[in-house]
């Protein structure tokens, strides 16, 4: 002890002189550390945190205290993260067909478990047989529910125009989604049909949402043509083989102000994570959703995958390396 009522210790390997005296916890707040937050070791000895009022540091103790060091609370409020096509707007991320599903009850449930706003919804021919038949409206409400005919199963231009004069006659719609499929085995888009369809319907004063191959030049040709949306094809409709061709969609994203939303080919949750981690605007689906075992629980995983998705890509993506980086700092190692 020296003359003047200190001591020598070692503290995380640098020499000091303090007060004799001191507890460790007392010393921990000289260091301005909160003792409830660290770990000591007392010549190599581990002090319980219990004790750390009650050990007097003595001189010549060698010390190593340490904590745990990292990230903070990185959580991003998505409430305001809202997207706008055609002059709506839109908080759900998340797109829900109304096909396979065992009955509309179930459709309305994975609906809701989605927080879907918008679903998309065929143009098929009343049941004059039946005219009290359950309908789709009964059980989701196109008040509350935004409401997108579409022209599933039109093979030319002039079926789904066709399809779409019906639509907008039938409820007013003129945001509708647009598809125009080349031929029944892969339901693969004809994008010179798809296109012309696109002129039409935006000279006729329809807004029309595009379901498209994954092609950034296509995707640059509907934006001039009218589209107010681009919808590519992850893989082939009700396939369920998830995304195939990232690069295109990244460039699809890149090259259009318009919203970019994911159209077919989703599997799973870590298909619409993807997706979103892409940078679209958004995910449609209704296969993946329908033929699930339980179509209401993989709603709602979806809409999770959405968000999270979401925020990944908001938070931005860390470079990759060729090597490994060590996560924990070096400096300070014990």
């Amino acid at each position: 002890m020296g003359v003047d009522g200190t001591i020598e210790i070692f503290v995380n390997g640098e020499h000091r002189r303090i007060l004799q005296g001191l507890t460790l916890a007392q010393l921990a707040n000289e260091l301005g550390l909160d003792p409830q937050k660290v770990a000591v070791e007392r010549n190599l000895a581990v002090v319980p945190r219990s004790t750390l009022g009650d050990v007097l540091v003595e001189d010549g103790d060698e010390l190593e205290i340490v904590h745990f060091v990292g990230g903070g609370d990185g959580r991003t409020n998505l409430a305001d993260d809202s997207w706008s096509v055609a002059g709506r707007t839109f908080r759900s991320r998340l797109i829900v067909g109304t096909g396979k599903y065992k009955d509309f009850a179930q459709n309305a449930a994975a609906v809701e478990a989605a927080g879907a706003e918008i679903v998309t919804v065929a143009v098929r021919r009343v049941n004059v047989s039946d005219p009290k038949a359950p309908m789709l409206t009964d059980f989701i409400d196109p008040k509350k529910i935004t409401y997108l005919p579409n022209t599933a199963g039109c093979f030319t231009a002039e079926d789904a125009i066709r399809t779409l004069r019906l639509a907008r006659e039938a409820g007013g719609w003129d945001l509708v989604k647009l598809e125009v499929l080349g031929e029944a085995r892969t339901l693969y888009p004809d994008m010179v049909e798809t296109i012309r369809a696109t002129e039409i319907l935006a000279k006729e004063g329809f807004q029309p949402m595009v379901y498209c191959v994954d092609d950034p030049i296509a995707a640059k040709r509907l934006e001039d043509a009218g589209a107010v949306a681009i919808m590519p094809l992850g893989a082939p409709i009700g396939s369920g083989l998830g995304i195939q061709n990232k690069v295109t969609i990244r460039l699809i994203v890149e090259g259009t102000q318009l919203p970019v939303l994911v159209d077919a080919g989703v599997g799973t949750a870590s298909d619409a994570a993807l997706a979103m981690e892409l940078g679209c605007t958004g995910v449609l689906m209704n296969t993946a959703i329908a033929e699930a075992r339980n179509p209401v629980l993989m709603a709602a995983s979806m809409k999770a995958a959405v968000e999270a998705g979401r925020m990944a890509y908001l938070a931005g993506r860390m470079g990759r390396r060729m090597y490994a980086d060590p996560s924990s700092p070096l400096a300070g190692l014990i």
